[in-house]
């Protein structure tokens, strides 16, 4: 496509000159460029293809950055930046150095609010609404809320306090009828009630006509008629929740007509009250594949525009994902006390096959994660085994229901951590990097991290047999390729595995820096350097007979983990050391405390010395500084 107005659009203020009558074009450029950068970098495509018409009418009638424009999550805001001056850096999203591909606030002035965990943008824009009144200001918040993120409960707590404030706000609800997977529960049908209801929206009009044509008595016989009419809301429209919580509702409205949107947009800006408009939008709107398949191009890899297919190297071993998904399937069939839970993200903690086989013990709670553990705590109570199966950081969320609920009532609850340690391209928000921290902090929780895809079917194996709150931390990608036990095996709860013996040192990977740690060691080795490696199993409790006569044995430890230094793995090392007062140096490699920022998981492992090579630079390093420990033969450790 030849594109005659995005060239020129380096900000809202350039949009502005467009005449109103050429923005669809302007949305068909958008689109057309969306869909181009997206195919070779990959990234969120089906949701900002869907909010395209949405963005232009917000930055055509809003006067951002000054208005205050916050976007729940932030999968929809592809075409917000390419409108505020990033246009020419859009190919960048995602890459390391480049553009984020959520909104943030050190990016750019419009974007007033960091996102990418859904639920904040109701809180978020309330707070800037209040602190806008508090200081005497005057400008515009709109929150910019997905459907699905309505199943958040902290969206229904902004819901609540911001109904209970009455202050001057724009809530726009975007309703696709989908998150990442399709939505589910009360609210979404709720939404969809009222996008096939609009009875009395009809009614309301035929009966103003009807009475304002009666000669004289036209205006009169109206204002009777009100209470008669606004009664049969209760018919017509199913709940009418927002306007009850003290909001006026508009809508649903036609989320792909601009002149639509605009004249909605100009008559309810200036509203003293707050306002919800719903605005019905398709995810994947513009591009055939994507709407037809809006699950599958929410997040894609690089892909050919013109079949949809995905430009893929052919995987040499299964995703951890997907392993677990079959292993809990398995396991299910053996024993019908198991059951799936997620948060709204069935098809990427792999329980789609689950959810199939097992319809009644499989169960989407929505964008919930709150919920989704106390609830999984309820079916233990009763003797069932749940599986919350959920992402590392998004378990965050619901940190005091695992304690309070989980670990105080010693429920036998697993927790499948999906995406532990480093993820890529989602960058900070969605690291998996403190689980490790958080997790075995908590009293009477197992915590496990498997070094390959064999050990991930025996922990979660494992895992359901632990009386009291277990938890296994995977990463995000492919196995190792190894061979697949075909019966499961239940590990000693707490005992560490040695792979490999050396005199010098102990190195104690966990999880995924297991097998870096193994070609470190052959790397060492060929440097006069002879370690012993352990795949330590648990990170909860610890093998704490193994580790303190490893301790008694070697020059120095190293730890080796892919999480935070700052209380992980080889914190809670040097404090069981420290405890049992055994003199030793310890290295801990880790992921160091500070933001990490969004990149090739290959490329941020390098950086922060988590790979081999890594591995080998930071013990060369640190065997010429530690100090020799002269009760042990230390041999060519310190060669110069």
């Amino acid at each position: 496509m030849e594109y005659q107005y995005l060239p020129r659009i380096d900000s809202p203020a350039d949009l502005k000159k467009v005449p109103r009558e050429e923005l669809p074009k302007v949305a068909a450029e958008l689109r057309d460029y969306l869909v181009t950068v997206v195919s070779k970098v990959g990234g969120h495509l089906a949701s900002s293809l869907g909010a395209t018409e949405l963005t232009v009418a917000l930055h055509y009638t809003f006067d951002t950055p000054r208005d205050k424009i916050v976007w729940d999550v932030g999968h929809q805001a592809y075409v917000h930046k390419i409108l505020t001056g990033r246009r020419d850096r859009f190919p960048t999203i995602r890459q390391y150095g480049g553009l984020s591909g959520f909104p943030v606030r050190d990016e750019s002035p419009y974007d007033t609010f960091n996102v990418a965990h859904a639920g904040t943008a109701i809180s978020g824009a309330l707070g800037m609404a209040v602190a806008r009144d508090l200081r005497g200001e005057d400008f515009h918040v709109v929150a910019v809320v997905g459907d699905a993120g309505l199943t958040a409960g902290m969206e229904l707590e902004g819901i609540n306090n911001l109904g209970t404030l009455q202050k001057k706000m724009l809530v726009i609800l975007n309703d696709n009828e989908m998150s990442i997977s399709p939505n589910v529960g009360a609210l979404a049908g709720y939404l969809n009630r009222i996008v096939h209801g609009q009875a009395y929206h009809r009614l309301k009009e035929e009966v103003e006509k009807l009475m304002l044509a009666v000669p004289r008595l036209g205006p009169r016989l109206l204002r009777l008629s009100k209470d008669i009419v606004e009664s049969a809301k209760t018919i017509l429209i199913p709940g009418l929740v927002f306007e009850e919580l003290g909001f006026e509702y508009v809508g649903p409205i036609n989320g792909h007509s601009i002149d639509e949107l605009l004249d909605v947009l100009a008559r309810v800006k200036d509203n003293p009250q707050p306002t919800v408009v719903h605005v019905v939008t398709q995810k994947g709107k513009g591009y055939l594949q994507a709407e037809e398949l809006p699950v599958k191009y929410h997040g894609v890899t690089q892909f050919d525009i013109s079949t949809g297919a995905f430009h893929k190297a052919p995987a040499k071993a299964p995703s951890y994902t997907a392993v677990f998904g079959k292993a809990l399937c398995e396991l299910a069939e053996k024993d019908s006390r198991v059951i799936a839970i997620t948060a709204a993200m069935s098809e990427g903690t792999g329980l789609n096959e689950f959810a199939k086989r097992f319809p009644d013990r499989f169960f989407d709670v929505g964008i919930a994660e709150q919920h989704a553990v106390t609830f999984a705590v309820g079916l233990a109570c009763e003797g069932l085994r749940p599986v919350v199966a959920i992402y590392s950081t998004f378990l965050q969320r619901a940190y005091d229901q695992v304690i309070h609920d989980a670990c105080l009532m010693r429920a036998p609850v697993t927790f499948a951590l999906d995406r532990g340690g480093i993820v890529g391209a989602d960058g900070p928000t969605h690291h998996g990097l403190y689980d490790l921290v958080y997790l075995t902090a908590l009293p009477g929780i197992v915590v496990m991290a498997p070094k390959d895809e064999n050990e991930l079917r025996h922990m979660l194996y494992t895992a359901l047999t632990v009386d009291g709150p277990a938890a296994l931390r995977y990463p995000r990608g492919n196995g190792m390729g190894v061979p697949m036990d075909p019966e499961f095996k239940r590990l000693e709860i707490g005992k560490a595995e040695i792979l490999r013996e050396g005199g010098d040192i102990a190195i104690l990977a966990l999880g995924s820096m297991v097998y870096p740690s193994l070609e470190a060691a052959t790397q060492l080795e060929a440097l006069g350097i002879h370690a012993t490696v352990i795949n330590a199993r648990f990170a909860k409790p610890l093998d704490e007979e193994l580790i303190c006569c490893l301790a008694a044995e070697k020059q120095f430890l190293v730890t080796a983990e892919e999480g935070t230094e700052a209380g992980g793995f080889g914190a809670n090392v040097v404090a069981l050391l420290q405890d049992r007062k055994i003199p030793t140096s310890v290295l801990r490699i880790a992921v160091p405390d500070r933001i990490i920022p969004h990149g090739a998981p290959n490329l941020l492992h390098a950086k922060y010395g988590l790979d081999a090579d890594g591995i080998v630079e930071k013990i060369k390093n640190y065997a010429h500084e530690c100090p020799v420990r002269t009760e042990l033969k230390f041999r060519s450790l310190l060669r110069p």
